[in-house]
């Protein structure tokens, strides 16, 4: 019975602070501090969540998740390979591809480029740069022993190529017994038919060209053999361990690699923003949180006489308590209420958020030449937001400890005789 009179005194408390001018004042700043607090650390837990996922679906779908490469340079037997990774646990598929490195003109010098050869009916089950380029340049790549490359959009902009066009190619020139001649005087040119493109963004787009299979192993004079074997993974973070253990299997020396080494820096880079951003921002809501405790001091205060009275007439030590800390509650109800609202708002709706910023200022927020996207991607988990909320709430209780107990050691007498 008393407790629930604490819950009715501290509501009618609440209401009556809202209508002192100074008091209320204070109240709102700390209840819009909590609100900010919550609402942006649920946009930014987004925003990251958004690209941890275009980093796994996007990104990793085209760069490979792992893979086997042949130290001597080619897998005759590349189809058991392949085979014994499609029955391996944690193996979605594996394809084989030819993987070289070339020069390609452009103006003022040249411009690095890895052509990567690849058999588009295996590589379809292991990668999702089909879905990056029409279906006319994926068939292309279909046409075994024709001379067509598929490269990146930004690149040949910055060659100032279109589809149709020819490309040169330097690469060392193969001996007569298959050794590679390093001199760089020693290049032979191969020349391609640019047959279509691909817009992924990042550096991939600007670095890496796809040929035919067949026509990489002619070059090459690999006859029929690849260079190595590109596995596609259940769970991209258990990569390591299971190109290991295959790799392990196989009776040829291999290089095993895997995403982690080659991009785990973009990954990594993530998690720090993530883990940053997250304690700046709890300690904002802290600092919000914490500005109840002004806030309930100047309530305990402007209330002095009514807490002495309350004593006097019988009502607990606990009671008295619980009449402020109800009062806080609230302020942190409402303002974690407000930032989770407003936060969802967003995050649902960021990226169309981020789209009309930039139409409207003329500013690029992400560029495609430098991320692996163009776009701020946004994916909201309902565990982050009743993370926040819970935290933000907790530390806004914590906030009126101490004005609540001081209020209950208030002396009655002393404080009548005031």
């Amino acid at each position: 019975m008393k407790s629930g009179l604490g819950f009715w005194i501290g509501w009618r408390f609440y209401k009556a602070r809202q209508a002192n001018g100074f008091i209320g004042f204070i109240s709102f700043a700390s209840t819009a501090g909590i609100a900010l607090g919550v609402a942006v650390l649920i946009i930014v837990l987004s925003a990251m969540n958004g690209f941890e996922h275009e980093l796994e679906q996007r990104f990793l779908g085209v760069v490979p998740q792992a893979q086997l490469t042949a130290v001597d340079g080619a897998l005759h037997d590349w189809q058991q390979m392949v085979s014994d990774a499609d029955q391996f646990p944690g193996v979605v598929a594996a394809a084989p591809f030819i993987e070289m490195q070339g020069l390609v003109q452009k103006p003022g010098g040249f411009q690095g480029l890895k052509v990567v050869g690849i058999n588009p009916q295996y590589e379809q089950k292991v990668s999702e740069i089909s879905h990056f380029m029409s279906a006319k340049s994926w068939q292309s790549l279909e046409t075994a022993d024709s001379n067509h490359i598929v490269m990146g959009q930004s690149l040949l902009t910055k060659l100032g190529l279109k589809v149709g066009d020819s490309v040169a190619l330097y690469m060392p020139n193969m001996a007569t017994n298959d050794t590679k001649v390093s001199r760089l005087g020693a290049a032979r040119s191969h020349r391609f038919v640019i047959s279509g493109s691909y817009k992924l963004g990042g550096d991939i787009e600007l670095t890496t060209a796809y040929i035919p299979m067949a026509y990489a192993s002619k070059i090459l004079h690999l006859n029929g053999a690849a260079t190595g074997v590109r596995i596609k993974v259940d769970d991209v973070f258990d990569a390591p361990r299971i190109i290991r253990d295959l790799g392990y299997t196989q009776k040829q020396y291999l290089y095993m690699n895997d995403w982690t080494r080659t991009q785990g820096h973009l990954y990594q880079d993530i998690q720090l923003v993530r883990m940053v951003m997250y304690i700046v921002l709890a300690l904002v809501i802290a600092v919000a949180c914490f500005n109840i405790v002004s806030t309930l001091v100047m309530a305990v205060r402007d209330k002095v006489s009514e807490i002495a009275i309350l004593m006097t007439m019988g009502l607990q030590r606990l009671a008295i308590m619980l009449i402020f800390i109800v009062q806080g509650a609230l302020n942190g109800l409402l303002g974690c209420t407000i930032g989770g609202a407003v936060g969802v708002a967003v995050a649902l709706n960021l990226t169309a958020i981020a789209d009309g910023i930039e139409r409207l200022f003329g500013v690029t927020l992400l560029s495609g030449d430098i991320y692996f996207i163009d776009f701020l991607p946004s994916q909201l988990h309902i565990e982050d937001v009743v993370i926040v909320v819970t935290m933000a709430f907790i530390m806004s209780l914590i906030a009126t400890i101490y004005p609540a107990f001081k209020a209950s050691k208030t002396l009655p007498a002393r404080a009548l005789a005031g």
